[in-house]
């Protein structure tokens, strides 16, 4: 009697934490976020560990290629290394830069096309991507991304680090989820909660990032869901990045650069005007690129070669727009902006939007995120040099107005207008000119309209697959499974014959049934077609056992109808079993079956039902 009241007791507490952790509506419950402190929390230190792979890999490549074959340092950002600014040509074989970027180009492009053709291009629009349509990221992406891009980067190509940080980071929020038999709903949510965490750690900005991860996947909107489990990723990836690297900013930007001068909002409206306009520039011209290297026809593997190539050229003129380019933000920040000849100055956003669009639109592996910061950056510093000392109320170094053209020419372009406000912010440790980027912010958001530079970005939730049926019936998200199930007409046991099954589906017209134990576990489905590929002389011989199907599609009760359907549709199937997860055993106990007419007519049911209870209060209500 007591073993059996244990047992019951055991049973009834796996019951309770499989829907525990089932759970996701109601975000704001404490066991929404237990749930997805210990998800996010894993997620969080992959993003961590693989910023610091990727950030190592980039390193070492760099000091291979460009600093060992070609002897050219470039400048890097203060949090980073040393700024000083070497001449391209003092290096000891500046004519070799060609031969290096096609070489990591055709390399990248070799290692990406033959075992990942997905890991092509710009990874965080393929992570965006891969939300909207509820699929998995492949094992091998994370890590193809990871070589692909370092390679890409490190020998020169312009690309920037957040793409592939955001593609291994949601790659792995991706296993986890298929590891852990995640619903569709909770695997989206990992796998956005992947990419902002791998932002944040590697830009040492794990609020920005956070935020990146709900707001970059539409036009529009916010996935709100995403903000708590990428807050607490976030900021274990930044924890663990940070212990590596160092808790220092990205860039160094004096002290004394607060917002105290409100007629100075006039040139912030010019920036915000340039910013929005050559946002807009960006896109279109990164695309167009694209397509046209799309059409060119090589072999895919090749086209990265010739993009690498055409960089190298490029960069015998103009080395600023090779590599990441962090180094040259952080000298247009203070007066070593006044070194660089103003030609210089005023080409560079532009080739570099060229540059990038050869890189990665060619295929090569590399985001597009930190390109375009270094565009903004740049802009800004156009807009202080053609203006310092000719204009007043100018301030005294660059440095304002590049940071606030960083967020306003990328915060528009993405859409992003909040995340990029605060990653920057971030990334600069100055939070006093969020007040003027506002205002640039706000005006190239509105120039750049519905333009974007990440392709797979929708416009809200309601044109997303994740959350179309929701919108569009947000009443089946009130209603759960075990409301629309019925009970199962039929089901065998593991021991029954093929013959037999035959006879029972036929009387019940049936085209298939549950294999259940005498435990009530379910073990698999048999159906009218596995049947049919049996020989007549040998069902009476055969089990349900030998030929049961054991990957099927089954629905946890507790789960709300609105997913169920969508399940339902993903599978292309009309019916699906219900089921009790077991945790302690790991088995599911088989409650009914729920199928798309049960969920209508139940749809239908409550409808009907509110549409009277309308009609009644109407009718009783009397107007004076």
């Amino acid at each position: 009697m007591r073993i059996e009241s244990e047992s019951t007791m055991e049973a009834h507490f796996s019951r309770r934490l499989f829907r525990f952790w089932q759970l996701q509506h109601g975000f704001e419950s404490p066991r929404y976020l237990l749930k997805w402190l210990i998800l996010s929390t894993l997620i969080g230190i992959v993003a961590g560990l693989g910023a610091i792979l990727f950030y190592g890999a980039i390193h070492i490549a760099n000091s291979w290629f460009i600093e060992g074959i070609i002897g050219y340092t470039q400048p890097s950002p203060a949090g980073e290394g040393a700024t000083s600014v070497m001449s391209f040509w003092s290096s000891a074989r500046p004519w070799l830069l060609p031969v290096v970027t096609t070489l990591g180009g055709l390399v990248a492009g070799l290692i990406v096309f033959t075992w990942a053709p997905e890991a092509e291009g710009h990874g965080t629009d393929a992570a965006i991507k891969a939300f909207h349509e509820g699929t998995s990221i492949r094992a091998r992406i994370p890590l193809i991304k990871l070589i692909a891009s370092a390679i890409t980067i490190g020998t020169g190509g312009s690309a920037g680090r957040e793409g592939p940080a955001a593609q291994i980071s949601a790659g792995f929020g991706s296993i986890l989820a298929n590891i852990l038999h995640l619903n569709i709903q909770d695997r989206r949510i990992a796998l956005a909660t992947g990419m902002g965490a791998g932002i944040g750690a590697i830009f040492s900005a794990p609020l920005g990032g956070a935020i990146l991860a709900a707001e970059i996947l539409y036009k529009d909107d916010l996935e709100v869901e995403a903000i708590m489990p990428a807050l607490m990723a976030s900021i274990v990836g930044y924890s663990i990045f940070g212990a590596y690297s160092g808790w220092h900013t990205i860039f160094s930007v004096p002290t004394n650069l607060a917002f105290s001068s409100p007629p100075q909002l006039l040139y912030y409206v010019v920036i915000g005007i340039l910013c929005g306009l050559i946002g807009r520039f960006y896109a279109h011209g990164f695309y167009g690129i694209t397509h046209q290297f799309h059409r060119l026809p090589l072999p895919g593997w090749l086209k990265p070669a010739l993009g690498g190539l055409l960089v190298g050229l490029i960069g015998l003129v103009l080395p600023q727009a090779i590599g990441m380019g962090y180094g040259w933000v952080q000298v247009s920040m203070g007066v070593g902006l006044l070194s660089l000849p103003l030609w210089v100055i005023l080409l560079l956003p532009f080739v570099k939007i060229l540059t990038t669009g050869l890189t990665v639109g060619s295929g090569g592996s590399g985001g597009i995120f930190g390109p375009g910061m270094v565009i903004g950056g740049m802009v800004g510093a156009i807009v202080w040099r053609l203006s310092y000392h000719v204009f007043p109320g100018v301030p005294e170094i660059p440095g304002p107005f590049v940071i606030v053209a960083m967020m306003a020419l990328f915060g528009g372009i993405a859409h992003a207008p909040l995340a990029i406000m605060l990653m920057v912010a971030e990334m600069t440790g100055n939070l006093s000119l969020l007040a003027p980027a506002m205002i640039a912010v706000s005006i190239a958001s509105i120039l750049v309209g519905k333009d974007t530079i990440y392709g797979s970005q929708l416009n809200s939730r309601a044109d997303s697959p994740a959350h179309r049926l929701q919108m569009s019936f947000p009443l089946l998200s009130t209603l759960a499974v075990r409301q629309a199930m019925s009970e199962l007409k039929l089901w065998f046991s593991p021991q029954q014959t093929v013959a037999v099954i035959e006879l029972q589906l036929a009387d019940e017209v049936l085209i298939g049934a549950p294999v259940i134990d005498s435990e009530g576990n379910l073990q698999g489905i048999v159906t009218l077609a596995d049947i049919q590929t049996i020989p007549i002389d040998q069902r009476s011989q055969q089990t349900a056992q030998e030929i049961m199907h054991t990957h099927i599609l089954t629905i946890d009760a507790d789960a709300p109808l609105d997913e169920a359907l969508e399940q339902l549709t993903s599978a292309r199937v009309s019916w699906a079993l219900v089921v009790e997860q077991d945790y302690v055993t790991s088995s599911q106990k088989t409650l009914g079956i729920v199928t798309a007419a049960s969920i209508a007519q139940l749809y239908r049911q409550i409808l009907a039902g509110e549409a009277q209870e309308t009609r009644l209060m109407l009718s009783e209500t009397r107007f004076s």
